[in-house]
């Protein structure tokens, strides 16, 4: 039902990998059940289906960029909302059974994208290693356990799981990478603004109209309404279609987001409104801190001009 917290979560597994990690990282998840899927189109079904409450997957990634399937899956099939987003750092370590040293490993089980993101380290540190391909940070940390290769690359929760020795931590070529994954829910009321919110949505632009997608930015841009993100995926109707997608900051009980979102209606062939929720608050980064309306686009001047719009329309002039 709508409002009722949470208590059954589903993520993109296996166990060990940094969506379990950051899953743990909201209370109700840590309190509730846990359900690891096999994929991302699988999480977000279970939620559609009802076997799960809400469902947490990767979204974008600071060195891989977008996670293209979790877009597409926005998108496709029954409406979700995204709830809440969490922004976890990607600290990779090398780890092996315990008594192993770093001169005896002659193998290393890996996650392609955790490989590449420790390339410089494995250069420097084990030149003459071997990287075998896995298919997750959870299956490297196993290999590394069951003795089919000397060393894992893998997240701190699984080597802990595993119970293996970490021989070298934070081993990631960017020591501030970062991976933001988003929880999903079933349409329901948004949570309630908090002043430093986020809104997703998808956007399906009038592709025989010039200047189409300049219009949707227009719509943001005099509003006031800063635009954090912005990514393009082919709808898959023709070459050259693409619905984009976007994040602003703000909540859609905002007044100057909310008339945003009313501009966006009656210009775009779609909008899918993907949720307002929270800004992560992990990180103290200049670029997380909010953007303050400009003079004249605050909620207060917004209630002020519809005030005086009322009057005038009553037919009063003072």
């Amino acid at each position: 039902m709508p409002g009722t917290p949470p208590t059954h979560f589903v993520y993109l597994g296996p166990e060990g990998t940094f969506a379990e990690q950051a899953l743990r990282t909201i209370p109700a998840a840590e309190r509730g059940t846990r359900t690891p899927a096999r994929s991302v189109p699988e999480a977000l079904d279970a939620v559609r289906a009802g076997d799960a409450d809400a469902a947490l997957v990767p979204l974008e990634n600071s060195i891989g960029g977008a996670v293209a399937v979790t877009l597409d899956e926005m998108v496709e099939g029954e409406p979700l909302v995204i709830t809440r987003e969490v922004v976890l750092p990607v600290e990779f370590v090398l780890a092996a059974p315990t008594g192993r040293s770093l001169a005896e490993v002659r193998t290393v089980a890996a996650h392609p994208q955790a490989s590449t993101q420790c390339r410089r380290w494995l250069r420097e540190h084990l030149p003459d290693a071997v990287v075998v391909d896995v298919l997750s940070n959870a299956a490297a940390a196993l290999a590394a356990t069951d003795g089919q290769q000397d060393a894992a690359i893998c997240a701190p929760i699984g080597a802990a799981r595993q119970r293996l020795a970490v021989l070298a931590d934070k081993i990631a070529d960017h020591d501030d990478a970062v991976t933001r994954f988003v929880l999903l829910s079933r349409p329901g009321p948004p949570p309630p603004r908090t002043g430093d919110d986020l809104t997703s949505l998808a956007v399906y632009i009038a592709h025989d109209r010039v200047g189409a997608l300049l219009a949707v930015l227009m719509e943001l841009a005099v509003r006031g309404v800063n635009l954090t993100r912005i990514e393009s995926r082919p709808t898959g109707e023709a070459l050259g279609r693409y619905a984009f997608f976007l994040d602003c900051a703000g909540h859609v009980a905002d007044d100057r987001v909310g008339e945003a979102l009313q501009g966006l209606r009656r210009i775009c062939a779609e909008v899918r409104f993907l949720g307002s929720y929270p800004r992560h608050r992990g990180t103290t980064a200049v670029a997380d801190r909010p953007v303050p309306a400009p003079a004249g686009l605050s909620d207060v001047d917004y209630a002020d001009a519809a005030a005086w719009l009322a009057r005038l329309r009553a037919g009063e002039l003072s």
